[in-house]
């Protein structure tokens, strides 16, 4: 069961503007990079499905957060259907963020008043996504579409909560222009919590790094 309201956890990802995202088999590396993250400042953390026994690595977090990370809002990405949306919530997901718009996860989503995040593609894909609930959409994938996209389709709907996702990364150039075209939120895997970092357990650079995309964040959005 989801320990954060949707009202909550949209209020997060617009306070905090980055929501790292990640996937291990490994569960005590999945823990240290939940710390480091959190060590960091981030209290966001969307972890993929996309492995075999996701889901049960999905779990062991949720519980681990909920004892030793307080106030730390974990969801799942890369969810496609109903039913694993669904399974994930059962297991504390606090927010469930797709590829794609399918209208089955939305209402089961909604249902359990989890938020739900869609991957769009188009300005048609985004107004269909709000229509059914999607109070801040996932404009996937970010390095093709542009923030060029994003200032172009909040110009006629500028209500429209927008995060981008793939062509992201830590630094003042790129996190500006997305935040210049009007983005609330900006989806961050490989570019933050690197392959180095995961397997070299490099789990202090991490945390170094978090804070300082967080302070950048703040400071372009014109908090610092």
């Amino acid at each position: 069961m989801a320990r954060y309201s949707r009202v909550q956890v949209i209020q997060q990802i617009h306070d905090q503007g980055m929501m790292p995202l990640f996937y291990h088999p490994d569960v005590e590396k999945g823990k240290n990079v939940l710390k480091a993250v959190y060590e960091g400042g981030g209290r966001l953390l969307e972890f993929t499905n996309r492995g075999d026994f996701a889901h049960e690595v999905f779990g062991i977090l949720v519980k681990y957060a909920s004892a030793e990370l307080p106030g730390m809002v974990i969801g799942a990405g890369s969810i496609h259907d109903a039913g694993t949306a669904s399974l994930y919530m059962q297991l504390g997901a606090n927010f469930i963020v797709s590829h794609a718009i399918n209208p089955e996860v939305a209402k089961v989503c909604n249902r359990r008043k989890v938020l739900w995040s869609p991957g769009c593609g188009s300005a048609t894909e985004i107004a269909n996504a709000e229509e059914m609930g999607a109070d801040i959409v996932k404009v996937f994938p970010g390095n093709t579409l542009g923030p060029g996209f994003i200032s172009a389709v909040l110009g006629p709907s500028p209500w429209s909560s927008i995060m981008p996702t793939g062509g992201v990364s830590p630094t003042e150039e790129n996190l500006r222009g997305w935040f210049d075209a009007g983005v609330v939120c900006v989806g961050m895997g490989s570019k933050l919590i690197s392959k180095e970092i995961l397997q070299h357990g490099k789990y202090d650079q991490l945390k170094e790094k978090v804070s300082e995309t967080l302070e950048l964040i703040q400071k372009i959005k014109g908090n610092a």
